[in-house]
């Protein structure tokens, strides 16, 4: 999936009904960060959670790599938004994207949101080098 460079902040929420409207609603952390500003508007993208992961088992699939162990959600070169959300032992950030999976990004700190860039991919963790 390729990602704009426009892309301002990336959570998962749920949809609410809320009498004849429906309501997504914004984790704190992108407001208090400045990724989103209340009363400002925004662009808005959908992704279903069970379609993307049916999405990616057939792609695995398809070109016979669908293995017992799961497949990195990442590969070098690739180009994400991340938040910091904890310090490892070796003082780098660590951040998770889909499944869990870690990305160490060295020289952060908790909290922050970077633009990174996948530069090492293991089974269980990648690292990526900020660029942004």
């Amino acid at each position: 999936m390729e990602i704009s460079d426009k892309l301002l902040c990336l959570f998962s929420a749920d949809i609410e009904a809320d009498g004849d409207r429906y309501v997504v609603e914004v984790p704190r952390r992108e407001i208090d960060t400045g990724s989103v500003t209340p009363g400002d508007t925004y662009r808005v993208a959908l992704i279903a959670a069970e379609a993307e992961a049916s999405a990616e088992a057939g792609e695995a699939s398809a070109s016979g790599t669908a293995g017992d162990e799961p497949q990195p959600p990442v590969e070098p070169g690739e180009i994400r938004y991340v938040e910091v959300e904890d310090i490892g032992k070796q003082g780098d950030g660590i951040a998770r994207v889909e499944r869990g999976y870690v990305i160490i990004v060295p020289d952060t700190e908790i909290g922050e949101r970077v633009k990174i860039e996948v530069t090492e991919v293991k089974s269980n963790f990648a690292v990526g080098e900020v660029i942004e």
